[in-house]
């Protein structure tokens, strides 16, 4: 991150959440999830040349600490506007995640779990019967199938939001 770019205060990213649909949200906190991933796989990269010494290694992984820190607290303020809504928040297992991320299962296992987190969702919130326009120009029912569609045709591996 540049010396000028100041990240987004909780404040104002809790505001900005508040005009989000419900799919929205999770897609938010699958985005974070993942960002928090590969940053932790870059300081496990980054660990043993920061423990032979190397400054800038050093300082990379105690800024990405920083910045994992801060996607948790939104991580966490995302929880808290879905449960705010009367929704209920449906967590990923971290433990898998982690072990997932990125050497650990396989691309079918993850997708699998993506389409269950989305069913979920679907079911959840009764998106699957819905047609009125929640926000933009999709309703959350037709997120939810498009990204769902997404998972099953897509080739080289991940989901891209």
């Amino acid at each position: 991150m540049s010396a000028a770019a100041i990240p987004i205060t909780p404040e104002r990213f809790a505001a900005a959440l508040e005009d989000l649909s419900l799919s929205s949200l999770y897609a938010k906190a699958a985005e974070i999830r993942n960002s928090i991933s590969h940053l932790q796989a870059s300081n496990e990269q980054l660990q043993s040349f920061a423990d032979d010494g190397d400054e800038d290694c050093k300082e990379a992984l105690s800024e990405n600490e920083v910045v994992i820190e801060r996607m948790r607290a939104r991580a966490a303020l995302l929880k808290a506007e879905t449960e705010r809504r009367g929704n209920r928040w449906i967590e990923v297992d971290e433990e898998n995640q982690k072990n997932s991320m990125p050497n650990g299962i396989s691309q079918e296992h993850a997708q699998d779990a993506s389409i269950n987190v989305l069913s979920q969702l679907s079911t959840n919130t009764g998106l699957e019967g819905q047609t009125t326009q929640q926000s933009g120009s999709l309703t959350d029912a037709e997120l939810v199938r498009r990204i769902q569609q997404q998972l099953s045709d897509d080739n080289e591996g991940g989901m891209h939001l």
